[in-house]
């Protein structure tokens, strides 16, 4: 069940998480790719076409009011991340890369 909010284009899912209305993509995971590559607005209606720039410009805005409690579950996902990684350790693919000298 996906609860609305003041922002049109945003929905809340049930654990809380901001998604972009009629899609799957969490405004974190639009923000990571703006973070990661600088893109503009443009920039991510060109990489995610499926997104309209009403729904994009939602979310932005969405994240700068936000932006604190959004951070900190950006942060937490990349440090869950990075557990997982260290856990798992390396991969034989991994190993192979760093054999090739494709990956440090």
């Amino acid at each position: 069940m996906k609860i609305a909010t003041d922002y049109r284009h945003i929905q809340l899912d049930e654990k809380g998480r901001a998604i972009i209305s009629d899609s799957t993509m969490k405004v974190s995971e639009l923000i990571m790719s703006r973070i990661a590559y600088g893109w503009s607005a443009e920039e991510m209606h060109f990489q995610y076409p499926f997104l309209a720039m009403s729904q994009i410009h939602s979310a932005l805005a969405y994240y700068w009011d936000h932006k604190s409690e959004m951070d900190a579950a950006i942060d937490a996902d990349f440090q869950s991340a990075e557990e997982m990684r260290i856990r798992v350790g390396e991969t034989s693919f991994g190993s192979r890369l760093k054999a090739l000298g494709l990956n440090k």
